[in-house]
Parts: C-alpha cells; sequence; structure tokens
C-alpha cells in the first residue's frame, strides 16, 4: 500500500539516520532516528520479507540505530537489564510466543449443518500456529524492544533523559503545523505525500470538525504524542533560567490549545490532570503518582475478571459528560466482556496469531468483537504469561525509579516527567493499543537510571552518599533550580 514516495521513504531512512549518527551525539542520534521515523515515515507500508517480521516505520528506524551504534559509534550493546526481575521479564516477553504457538497448532473450522441432509459445509478456516510462526514471531519480540535495549544503556542519565524530553517538546512543536492544518482542513497530509488514507476517516471527525493525523495510525495516537511534548515543556519550564520562563510558558499554553483542539477526551484529561503536576509537585510525589498509575495498568485484568471494576459508575460519569462518549465507552466495554470470555479458553498462553482471539461468527467467520485496548489483545494472544510479562516490563522501571529515588538525594529533574509520561501510557493501554518506540524509549531510559543507581549504591555501599550518578552528562540545563 502506498506511492513510490512511501516505499522510497522506508528505504532512505536508514541513509538519514547515518547522517544523524556522524552530525550528533548518540543520545541524540539515537532519539531522532527512532523519533523521527515514528513521525514523519508512512503508515501500513512495509516490506515483506521471508521469516521475519514486515519491515517498516517502527522496524527499519530501530533496526539501523542498533547497527549505527555498533558501526559507526563503535558501542556494544548490552541487551539483557542488570535487574533480576526486569531480566526475567524481557526473557518471558520474548519467549512467551513459544507455548503460545505451540498450544495452538490446530486450526479454527467455521462450517454449517446442510438444511434436512446431514452434509457439513465448510465456509472458513483459521490456520494453526507452526514452528515456523515461532520464529518469526520471537524475532519480532526482539525488534519491538531494540528502543528498550538502546534507552536502557545510553538515555539512563540526566543528559539522555533531558534529550529525550527536549526531543518530545520539539518534536510536538513541529507536528502541531501539520495538525494544525489537518484540523482546519481534513486530515490529508498521509493521502497528499503518501497517497493513501491510513485509517478511517470517520474516526477523524469529531465535535463538528476534525482531529489531526497526520502521519500517525490514528487521531488518538497523536493525541497522546502531544501530550509527551505538553508535559515535556512543563518540565523544561520548571527548570528554565529567569530570562527563558517566559517563552516556555508560551510554549506550554500553544501546546495545549493545540492538544484541546486534536479532540481526543482521555488525552485531554491526562493534559489538565498532569500539567499543574509536573509544575508544581515534588518530584518524589510525581514518582509516586506514576507508580499508582502502573499499579492500575498491570492489575486491570485482574480486576476486570473478579468484576471490581466500577463499569456502571464509569459508564454514568461519561454520559453525564458526553452521552456519545458515554456510548462509545459502552461498546468498548461490551467488546472487552466478549474478548474476555473468549480469552477465558486459554487463559493462560493465549490463542497466537492470525486473528485466533478475536470472537467469529461460528459459521461464516466474520469478526464480531474490535479489540481496542492493548492489554486485551496482550491477553488474548499471549494470555496470562504474555500479558504480565509485556506490561511489567513496562511498569517495572517505574519501581525502580521509586527504589532507586530513596538512594539519592537529588535526582535528574526530567526522572519524574518521564516517569508520568510512561505511567499514563500504560494507563492510555487499557484504551487504546498505543505501545509505540517511544513507550519503550521512556521505559528503557528510566530503567537505566534506576540500574545505575543500584550499581553506584553497590560500590558506595552509604546510600547518602550517594548523590548522582549521572554518567556521561556533560550538560547542566538545570543551574540552581534542581529539585531535591
Amino acid at each position: 500500500m502506498g506511492n513510490s514516495l512511501a516505499y522510497l521513504a522506508l528505504i532512505v531512512w536508514p541513509l538519514v539516520c547515518v547522517l544523524l549518527f556522524r552530525k550528533m551525539e548518540i543520545e541524540r542520534a539515537i532519539i531522532w532516528s527512532i523519533l523521527g521515523g515514528y513521525l514523519a515515515l508512512p503508515q501500513s507500508t512495509e516490506f515483506n520479507l521471508p521469516l521475519v517480521p514486515d519491515m517498516d516505520k517502527l522496524t527499519i528506524p530501530a533496526i539501523s540505530a542498533v547497527l549505527l551504534v555498533m558501526f559507526v559509534k563503535k558501542q556494544r550493546i548490552n541487551f539483557l537489564p542488570e535487574n533480576q526481575l526486569a531480566r526475567w521479564l524481557l526473557i518471558g516477553f520474548v519467549l512467551c510466543t513459544v507455548p503460545s504457538v505451540l498450544t495452538n497448532l490446530d486450526p479454527i473450522i467455521f462450517e454449517v449443518l446442510g438444511g434436512s441432509e446431514p452434509i457439513t459445509f465448510v465456509t472458513g478456516i483459521l490456520p494453526g500456529q507452526s514452528l515456523r510462526d515461532t520464529l518469526s514471531v520471537v524475532i519480532g519480540q526482539i525488534l519491538l524492544l531494540l528502543p528498550f535495549f538502546l534507552a536502557r544503556q545510553f538515555l539512563g542519565t540526566e543528559k539522555g533523559m533531558y534529550e529525550l524530553c527536549l526531543a518530545f517538546m520539539v518534536g510536538a512543536l513541529i507536528y502541531t503545523i501539520p495538525s494544525l492544518i489537518e484540523i482546519r482542513l481534513s486530515p490529508q497530509m498521509h493521502v497528499w505525500v503518501y497517497g493513501f488514507f491510513q485509517h478511517s476517516f470517520e474516526q477523524m471527525m469529531r465535535a463538528g470538525g476534525f482531529r489531526p493525523i497526520v502521519f500517525l495510525a490514528h487521531g488518538l495516537w497523536l493525541a497522546l504524542f502531544m501530550v509527551f511534548g505538553l508535559l515535556s515543556a512543563t518540565a523544561m519550564a520548571r527548570v528554565a533560567p529567569v530570562q527563558d520562563r517566559l517563552k516556555m510558558y508560551m510554549v506550554v499554553g500553544y501546546l495545549f490549545v493545540v492538544l484541546v483542539l486534536c479532540k481526543s477526551l482521555a488525552s485531554f484529561a491526562y493534559a489538565l490532570v498532569l500539567t499543574p503536576i509536573v509544575f508544581v509537585i515534588p518530584p518524589r510525589w510525581q514518582i509516586r503518582l506514576a507508580i499508582v498509575f502502573g499499579f492500575v495498568a498491570v492489575g486491570y485484568p485482574m480486576l476486570r475478571n473478579l468484576q471490581l471494576v466500577p463499569l456502571e459508575w464509569i459508564l454514568e460519569q461519561a454520559n453525564a459528560y458526553n452521552p456519545a462518549r458515554g456510548a462509545s465507552l459502552a461498546y468498548r466495554f461490551y467488546n472487552e466482556g466478549a474478548l474476555l470470555e473468549r480469552a477465558a479458553d486459554k487463559e493462560l498462553f493465549g490463542w497466537g496469531g492470525y486473528g485466533r482471539n478475536l470472537v467469529r461468527h461460528p459459521e461464516t467467520g466474520e469478526i464480531l468483537s474490535i479489540p481496542d485496548g492493548q492489554w486485551i489483545v496482550t491477553f488474548g494472544t499471549f494470555g496470562w504469561l504474555g500479558y504480565l510479562c509485556e506490561f511489567g516490563l513496562m511498569a517495572v522501571p517505574l519501581f525502580l525509579a521509586w527504589r532507586s529515588m530513596r538512594l539519592q538525594t537529588v535526582l535528574p529533574p526530567f526522572l519524574a516527567p518521564l516517569c508520568l509520561m510512561l505511567g499514563i501510557n500504560l494507563m492510555d493501554l487499557l484504551l487504546n493499543a498505543t505501545v509505540t518506540p517511544l513507550t519503550w524509549l521512556t521505559a528503557g531510559a528510566i530503567l537505566g537510571f534506576a540500574e545505575r543507581v543500584a550499581a553506584q549504591n553497590a560500590k558506595v555501599g552509604d546510600p547518602s552518599k550517594v548523590r548522582s550518578i549521572l554518567g556521561g552528562s556533560s550538560h547542566r540545563p538545570l543551574g540552581k533550580r534542581t529539585v531535591l
């Protein structure tokens, strides 16, 4: 799918990454290779190669960055985390695909009886998994984690976290230009540049206008990225020198206005709650709040299975705000319930690929359910094992950051905002499948910081002596406003 420019962009992007790595320091080169590809490359366009997942806007930048780190920057990459819990979760995330495949070798057959005649007609088949699928899915899981590996090793410092927040802010500011054009003229950027629209146009129509999508998977993905940019700008404003503060306030206000125009209720709520928190609440309490988000995200399926989530109350509040949004949320809950019933038949290792986790008509095979949240997609595909490993791997950096803040008197100023971004991204995965390379970059940077604190503390022995493990940091953006 896509015009020749779409495929040319994918082919050329590794060369762009080479230029970035030759001109920039390693932290900035890694971030912009992956973030730039995510924002600029075409959606739903890929090269299909045998035995490996599709090469697209997510995999090509990540593979390019890894190779350039090794061969241009001459750095060795450590793929396994030092923390034992994170290490086992990572191994589980990669290898959970094996039992999922091995327990789904049989095809699913859709059939209908032939009236008064004792004849059964086969109307469709979902293929069983094969051993070949095992290799392909394992490789796919590893490719998803490449940004995580890079961020853990190279962005877990004060400089790395500053560069990550700076990139989120700058990227969001750049994206406001095509976003405002689409808000005014309708979402057409992907059509104008790459020749096709990447999603349902209906879903980009809201409140008598349009919400932008640009080159991302959905308007909700763009709105969440704007939240990342807004919170990063707020963190920058908090520590900015006095002479630059007014300018940063204007950036924060501008990004907030654009976010409102994106017409995403969930992202608007995130920004409304978290922007003042990033600006005025002590960093340690920000991290504690992020941990709450992580607990909710990881525990939601258990609470949902035990019927402890107050669905009726949530729907009442949504209907009171906007009946249309309430109806949409009710539809999501209905689909979740149907998919949970389906997942209960293979709750340990899931149903595997080929859409076998979806609820289908028993005779025609027609899809009767639409999964929205990443949690139900993972739970239905890889079962409890895959769910706990994937969400646990994303959430464990938050708990390790909380532990590490007890070992240091001074925290890097952008650690807490990144924790909040990761925490709110985890919460959003209950509603949408918004796992992106930015999720893994953020999680990896936080984990890398926490591991550096633990290593430094092990060397020093006395936690009170641990002041800063901001290894490799030559940038000091905070001056006297470092927050304790």
